[in-house]
């Protein structure tokens, strides 16, 4: 008996799939580098035989496939790609493909070094694009919380006419109900309102404050009045 030895250098096979995914990402898939590497397990198994059978339900559970349909066409893609060669197709999902490892000893010199520096530079590219607009949002946020302090100060001078009619602190514990923001702080209480008649609002709130004062103080309590001679 004569044996034939199939020299495969599976670094080699390794190396060529990810140049290759690298160069073709829109087209590669879990899938597609799930099969391939357990073709490459199951020849290594089998003793690198040039030629050998891929049980197609033992592959689907290997790689977690449950579909026949979605391993038929991964198993297609290799071989369309260039990575598996199809000796004997299957009659049905319960019988093996004869298939065989492309050989790629005579790969391109071409390493996968400069497909990942390739990746590593779009990669930093994609990153200084992020940090750009990560500058834009927070200045925006910036801007936006400025708008929102100059709103604040527009409300707070509407108040200051009624400083005559009302006490300081009952006007600053109104300004500070009726400024308080949002949730994504891009407006306070008082703009969410559809409709303002702030006479109307200051006249509620002092009337609620009154009564609160004297439900709050029992009458034995109450301060009494100041005299200065």
């Amino acid at each position: 008996m004569v044996w034939v030895f199939y020299i495969v250098n599976s670094y080699e096979l390794s190396r060529k799939w990810f140049n290759w995914c690298f160069d073709n990402p829109e087209k590669i898939k879990p899938n597609h580098t799930a099969l391939y590497f357990f073709c490459i397990e199951h020849c290594n198994r089998l003793g690198w035989q040039e030629k050998f059978g891929l049980p197609t339900e033992m592959a689907k559970s290997a790689i977690g496939i449950h579909s026949y349909n979605t391993y038929t066409n991964t198993l297609t893609d290799l071989i369309e790609w260039g990575f598996i060669k199809m000796i004997q197709k299957s009659k049905n999902q319960y019988s093996s493909n004869i298939i065989a490892l492309s050989n790629f000893n005579k790969a391109p010199t071409e390493a996968l070094d400069k497909a990942i520096i390739k990746h590593a530079s779009k990669q930093s590219e994609s990153t200084g694009e992020s940090i750009d607009s990560i500058d834009k949002q927070v200045n925006k946020e910036t801007n936006n919380k400025e708008t929102i302090e100059h709103r604040k100060l527009k409300f707070a001078d509407t108040l200051k006419p009624f400083l005559s009619n009302f006490s300081k602190d009952m006007l600053n514990d109104f300004y500070r109900y009726w400024t308080e923001p949002n949730k994504s702080g891009t407006k306070f209480r008082q703009e969410l309102e559809k409709a303002w008649d702030l006479q109307r609002r200051l006249d509620t709130w002092a009337k609620r404050d009154n009564t609160f004062n004297k439900q709050d103080i029992p009458v034995s309590q109450t301060p009494k009045k100041e005299f200065k001679g």
